[in-house]
Formats: structure tokens, C-alpha cells, sequence
């Protein structure tokens, strides 16, 4: 479990940041339970965030049009990643050695090191530009994650050692299996006798995942409901025309009846027509489903253009409520009595 603090370093300035940002740590490290803690100066999936442009390390003219990519930069503090279970696929962790006084390193996700070098191994130990020219070497590698929303595809990510990019506001982040209230408590508590006039802001993980699934939830939702209401008038409208087909021909189904055809013939004759529209409707549902899913897949979460599962199980659903919508005009075309009609005539 993890908490999300909001913190506002009000009040402190210049080199008492990070000294107050480490203190800060070093409280929550001491409560009972808590096994990992970090700062973010942004954490992922927040609701604003602002891409920075790099640069190749041969590049020397700066502009925006000539960046190798656009890449989303935090600043981070050691340990973030074991707080926020992001694995390590490569090289170190920073420390809190890396300050303002050391060489300039960051680390990067996959999509930063196949962008501007190519492939994951070859990113190791190379050099990069910020904006300002400055030269940043890649001293380790983590995985990739979702930073601006949960239905983005890979974007490129850049993460910072605080004490070389210091920001007065920053997200705590907390891991621990303690329960929530508790945990929350004892974090404010932590905080208050730090500093009384603290700001801060506590809120667990999932409770910050509800809103950022929370479009995708309400997508979905109203997609489903869509969905029922298709799927209703597909069914009223397979009975009514299997119905008309049917009262159109009862006097030639009776014949048929009355010279002795076989049942299948029957059903054969009265919804034969309904079966060719059914099966070219499904064919034709199922083509305009996948041209749809390119479009569902940047909406509904986890969704793919092309899922087998799914649309098998679509065609087979409304296949399904098909025959179901012919059988009772099957049952009066069976039904038929031709001594009945007969007398009609």
C-alpha cells in the first residue's frame, strides 16, 4: 500500500529545502511499518505535468526544432523507485551523494534510451543535453510506467536527483502494510512535530488511481449501456422481420405442410431469408467493430484494437440473440395448420 502526501515547503528557501526534505524523510523512515520513502517533485498521473525537450550530446544548436525528443522530468529523491515499485533494469539508484557539487546523472526509462540512443544497452553511461546545454549522463535504467494518463502509450521519461534539481513543492510517497487511518495518522503526526505550519495533504495510492481511472470507468459505463441498447434493438429488430417473414408466407407454408415437407424445409423457407441477414449483418458487425476498436482502445483502458477473445465472443453473443429473436416465428411457422388456412380461403 502506498500514501500520496502533498507537501508545500512554505517558508523555506534556498539550501533549507533540502535540508527540511531529507528531515521530512527520516521522520517517516522512523514510523513502525513503513518500509520505503521517496519525494517526487510530480508524481505520475497528476494532473498537470509540463514535457522538457533533450537533446543528442552532438547536438550544439539548442532549439526546440532540432530536441531528439519531448520527455516528461522528475525530480526525484533516493529510494523513490523502491516506494513506488518501479524496478531498476540497469545500472544505480542515486544517492544522496548526488548534489549539487557532483557530475550531473539522471536516469532514464526504455523509451528515453531507444529515442535518443537507439536501444536500451547502448544507453548506458552516455551523455545527453538539457535545454540550458547542460550535459547529464545516464547512470541507470528503470521501466517503463504510466506518467500523464493510463491509456498513453510509451513516452519517453527522465528522472532527476533532487539535490541537483531542488523543488520547493514535493510529493511524499510512502509504502507500507500498515492499514491506511493509521498509517495517516501517525504520518501526520510525523509532519506536525517537524513543523507545525507544514502544509500537507495525505491520500492512499488507489484512492488517487480512482481518479485517474475514473474517465475511463465512466467510458466504459456508458459504453456498456450502449452496447445493451444495440443489442435490444438487434433483437427486435431480427423478431420483427423473421415475424413479417413468416405471416407473408403462411399460405405457402401450409401447402408445403399439407404435401408433407420435412421440418427443416419448413424452417428453411420461413426464415431463410432472416438467416442471410443475420449472418450478413454479423460479418459485417464484426468488420466495423475492429475498424471501432482502434478507436476504444485510446478510451477504455487496457483496450486493444484487436482482441480475438472479444470479438469472437461478441459474434457469438449476438448470434445468439439472433436465434433466439427467430425461434418463436419458428415455432407458428411449425405450427402452421393448413386445414385452417384452408378454411380462411
Amino acid at each position: 500500500m502506498m500514501m500520496d502526501t502533498v507537501l508545500s515547503m512554505a517558508g523555506y528557501t534556498g539550501d533549507r529545502v533540502p535540508v527540511m526534505q531529507k528531515r521530512m524523510i527520516e521522520a517517516m523512515e522512523t514510523i513502525p511499518g513503513v518500509q520505503y520513502v521517496g519525494l517526487v517533485d510530480q508524481p505520475p498521473l497528476h494532473d498537470s505535468w509540463s514535457p522538457s525537450n533533450v537533446f543528442t550530446d552532438q547536438t550544439t544548436d539548442l532549439r526546440p526544432a532540432n530536441a531528439a525528443a519531448e520527455v516528461i522530468q522528475y525530480n526525484i529523491s533516493p529510494d523513490y523507485f523502491h516506494a513506488a515499485g518501479t524496478a531498476l533494469l540497469a545500472g544505480r539508484s542515486f544517492t544522496w551523494h548526488d548534489d549539487k557539487n557532483s557530475p550531473r546523472v539522471a536516469i532514464i526509462n526504455p523509451e528515453f534510451a531507444r529515442r535518443l540512443f537507439g536501444s536500451v544497452p547502448n544507453a548506458m553511461g552516455k551523455y545527453f543535453k538539457m535545454p540550458d546545454g547542460t550535459r547529464i549522463q545516464v547512470a541507470g535504467i528503470v521501466e517503463d510506467g504510466k506518467y500523464t494518463n493510463i491509456a498513453e502509450i510509451p513516452h519517453p521519461a527522465v528522472f532527476l536527483p533532487i539535490l541537483q534539481s531542488p523543488s520547493s513543492s514535493m510529493f511524499l510517497v510512502v509504502r507500507s502494510q500498515r492499514d491506511p487511518q493509521q498509517l495517516a495518522a501517525a504520518m501526520k503526526t510525523a509532519l506536525h512535530d517537524l513543523d507545525p505550519g507544514l502544509p500537507s495533504y495525505i491520500q492512499t495510492w488507489n484512492k488517487k488511481l480512482d481518479s485517474a481511472l475514473f474517465p475511463s470507468r465512466a467510458a466504459t459505463l456508458s459504453l456498456g449501456v450502449l452496447g445493451v441498447m444495440g443489442a435490444m434493438l438487434a433483437l427486435t429488430g431480427i423478431f420483427g422481420m423473421a415475424a413479417y417473414s413468416v405471416s407473408k408466407r403462411l399460405k405457402e407454408l401450409g401447402i408445403r405442410i399439407a404435401l408433407g415437407a420435412r421440418r427443416e424445409e419448413i424452417i428453411r423457407a420461413a426464415l431463410g431469408r432472416a438467416f442471410k441477414l443475420l449472418a450478413f449483418g454479423s460479418v459485417a458487425g464484426l468488420f466495423l467493430g475492429i475498424l471501432a476498436s482502434r478507436i476504444l482502445a485510446f478510451i477504455v483502458y487496457l483496450g486493444t484494437p484487436r482482441d480475438p477473445l472479444v470479438l469472437a465472443g461478441v459474434v457469438l453473443v449476438m448470434s445468439l440473440l439472433g436465434l433466439l429473436a427467430t425461434w418463436i416465428p419458428a415455432q407458428r411457422a411449425l405450427r402452421v395448420d393448413p386445414l385452417r388456412l384452408l378454411r380462411e380461403e
